[in-house]
């Protein structure tokens, strides 16, 4: 029976997904091998094999959970009493601190994305309507249908946020995302009104 003191060791799922983040944040995804990953994990292509299709399939599940994570933090950060637009904001900037906390998976999982085809597209678009759809949850709570953000207009607000982060990882800016947020919180509040 273990020490109750003793360090749980990591599902191998999990050590997986967190070599494949550490590689593919130094070296790039595209020179990332299996082997760097399995190496890093500590453990077999066998055991890699046994969890994911490929590199790929590692990535986009890797992804998939680090978007959930981001998501879960906007979701937290809302204050329901508060009004929509500061809970916006609120969460806007506990967004971007979530994000800017780990640098270099960030450019990873922001650029390199779009590297994996169709895979890849459908995983970024499922994501990109979440986001979406917790904006419209949010802005949406205290009005009427008629003053409602759109569908559409949400998307359209996501698609901008994401590009002013990727603007700011071509800069080198990721450590200071927090300052979009006065921009991000202007472009939600301008489709809200359109």
């Amino acid at each position: 029976m273990p020490r109750p003191d003793a360090p749980v060791a990591e599902p191998h799922d999990t050590r997986l997904l967190q070599a494949l983040a550490a590689v593919a944040g130094e070296k790039g995804l595209a020179a990332t091998t299996v082997s760097d990953v399995v190496r890093v994990a500590g453990v077999s292509k066998r055991t890699f094999y046994e969890h994911f299709s490929d590199k790929d399939a590692c990535f986009l599940t890797l992804y998939r959970q680090a978007s959930a994570s981001a998501l879960r933090t906007l979701r937290e950060s809302v204050q329901p009493e508060r009004p929509w637009q500061a809970q916006l904001e609120t969460a806007l900037q506990a967004y971007f601190a979530h994000l800017a906390a780990g640098p270099q998976l960030l450019r990873t999982l922001f650029v390199e994305i779009h590297h994996l085809g169709e895979a890849g597209a459908n995983v970024r678009r499922e994501v990109m309507r979440s986001l979406a759809d917790f904006m419209r949850d949010t802005v949406n709570r205290d009005r009427d249908a008629e003053h409602a953000l759109s569908e559409a207009m949400a998307m359209a607000a996501v698609g901008a946020i994401t590009e002013l982060v990727l603007d700011a990882i071509e800069r080198g800016e990721q450590a200071q995302l927090t300052s979009l947020t006065p921009a991000a919180s202007d472009i939600v509040r301008r489709l809200a009104q359109a």
